[in-house]
C-alpha cells in the first residue's frame, strides 16, 4: 500500500523525528511504499487564504495550485498517517491548518469524501496515559480528531495512538520507538 505520512514538528532532530523514523521503518518492513510530507521543512503555510476558503454549495470552485498539489499527494496514497506532538490536547497549528486548507468541501467533505483505505493518528504526548484518561483528554481527542475529522471525511478504518510519557527515561523512549515501529508494521 502507498502511505502518506504527514509529519509536523519544527525540529526534525526531535523525539518526534525519531518516532517518524521508527514508524517509517515499520511501514517499509511491512512492504508499504512511504511518502513523507514534512510540513515544516516544506514550508507549508497553515493559514487559510481567501482563494482557498470554501464557497459553500459552489461545485465549480477551483482551489489554488498549492491546494490541488497537496490533494493530489493525498489521492495517490491508499493510506494516511498524521504524526504530531500533542499540543493542548489536539493537533499543532501546522497540522490543523493542513487539514483546514487541504480537506476542502467537494474533495474531503460535502458532496465528496476521502478515498483512503486506512488512516492513523500518532500523537506524541508528554503527559501519562492515566492523566489523559482521568481528565478525559483521550476521549475528547478521539471525538474531535478521529470521529470529527477522519471518519467524518470518509475514512472509517481509522485509529488513534498516543505515545505517552515522551519526556521520561531513555529506556521508555526506546519502548515508544519500538511501539511506533510496530504500528508501522501492523498498518
Amino acid at each position: 500500500m502507498k502511505v502518506l505520512v504527514v509529519y509536523d514538528h519544527p525540529r526534525r532532530s526531535s523525539f518526534c523525528g525519531a518516532v517518524l523514523d521508527s514508524l517509517t521503518e515499520g511501514l517499509e518492513a511491512a512492504g508499504h511504499e512511504v511518502e513523507i510530507a514534512d510540513l515544516h521543512r516544506e514550508g507549508f503555510d497553515p493559514r487559510m487564504l481567501v482563494e482557498d476558503e470554501p464557497i459553500w454549495r459552489d461545485r465549480t470552485q477551483v482551489y489554488s495550485d498549492e491546494i490541488r498539489a497537496q490533494q493530489a499527494r493525498v489521492d495517490r496514497n491508499q493510506g494516511l498517517i498524521l504524526l504530531f506532538p500533542v499540543w493542548w490536547w489536539s493537533f499543532p497549528a501546522m497540522t490543523k491548518g493542513w487539514v483546514d486548507r487541504i480537506w476542502n468541501q467537494g474533495w474531503a467533505n460535502g458532496w465528496a469524501r476521502l478515498k483512503q483505505e486506512k488512516a492513523m493518528l500518532v500523537g506524541i504526548a508528554a503527559d501519562d496515559a492515566e492523566s489523559f484518561a482521568r481528565r478525559g483528554y483521550d476521549k475528547s481527542m478521539e471525538t474531535q480528531l478521529l470521529s470529527g475529522i477522519l471518519q467524518y471525511c470518509g475514512i472509517e478504518n481509522s485509529s488513534m495512538h498516543l505515545l505517552h510519557d515522551s519526556l521520561t527515561s531513555p529506556e521508555h523512549r526506546d519502548e515508544l520507538l519500538a511501539r511506533a515501529r510496530k504500528l508501522g508494521q501492523e498498518f
